[in-house]
């Protein structure tokens, strides 16, 4: 393909992006606009916030991958996620490639030592948006071995489209429906934090509930039973509990119900949110 009819189907590809704006089609949109320039595997975006687990916006991981990719990753790791700490630092650029975030010491790391090793990935860049109240979001682009690594040529295609790229994921944040089922305002700090000391506490045995507050600041089973001063295994048994009372199966599903329950936080008056949420309307 040559470079005008390349240029041309970036073209066509962002104005279908372009026009979803605002809607559930955006993030396919644009991943489908990217693909079309560069070969990319496990497209995902993430939202990232400092005072919560990061919360999975989109993805094209096929269902055998989740657990590796997105449910261990929510249960700890992501807090030594390159990609995390630099979106917590003040990024200044558009696009990051693991491997210059790492310089090139990736393999050295704890995180790929008890995450990232296992999941396949030989080379991963992500795109990112900074919006209000310190909230960012990345689209992150991994290449398994079928495609090897990013070469330079790709990723220089990669970087040439960052600021249109990351431009329309911040127009798309500011959207009112993004806003309000995404989103946690600026200033709420104090309620975040009440929300984590009372979600769940009204279905929950006081230990149950001990352990879930550290599973939703996101700390992994080890860290939880360091804290908590009890065995590794009795923190699994509560977990399980946990998830089968609250009707959940995964991290990801815990988080969302408790982002949607933030929602309650006023009329629950200090008491768990969760019990107005899920209270008959």
């Amino acid at each position: 393909m040559n470079d005008i009819t390349q240029l041309s189907k970036w073209n066509k590809d962002l104005s279908r992006a372009i026009a979803t704006l605002g809607t559930g089609d955006f993030f396919p949109a644009l991943v489908a606009a990217i693909r079309g320039q560069v070969k990319i595997d496990y497209p995902q975006v993430w939202l990232y916030h400092r005072d919560l687990p990061p919360r999975v916006l989109y993805h094209e991981i096929p269902e055998h991958a989740v657990p590796a990719q997105i449910d261990q990753y929510l249960d700890g790791p992501y807090r030594e996620d390159p990609f995390y700490q630099t979106s917590m630092q003040q990024p200044r650029a558009k696009i990051y490639r693991l491997s210059r975030v790492t310089m090139g010491k990736l393999k050295e790391s704890n995180y790929y030592r008890e995450y990232y090793g296992d999941t396949g990935t030989q080379d991963e860049a992500i795109y990112l948006a900074k919006l209000e109240g310190g909230n960012v979001i990345n689209l992150s682009m991994m290449r398994l071995p079928g495609n090897g690594p990013f070469t330079e040529q790709e990723y220089e295609t990669l970087y040439l489209l960052a600021e249109p790229i990351s431009e329309l994921i911040k127009s798309h944040s500011e959207h009112n429906e993004f806003a309000v089922n995404n989103l946690i305002q600026p200033g709420i700090d104090h309620q975040i934090d009440l929300a984590f000391r009372t979600f769940g506490e009204s279905m929950l045995s006081p230990r149950e509930k001990d352990v879930l507050e550290l599973m939703l600041r996101g700390y992994g089973t080890d860290t939880s039973a360091e804290r908590l001063e009890i065995a590794v295994e009795t923190v699994r048994r509560h977990r399980k509990s946990i998830y089968r009372k609250l009707d959940v199966s995964s991290q990801t599903d815990l988080f969302s119900l408790f982002l949607n329950s933030m929602s309650c936080l006023g009329q629950a008056a200090g008491q768990d949110p969760l019990s107005i949420y899920m209270s008959p309307r």
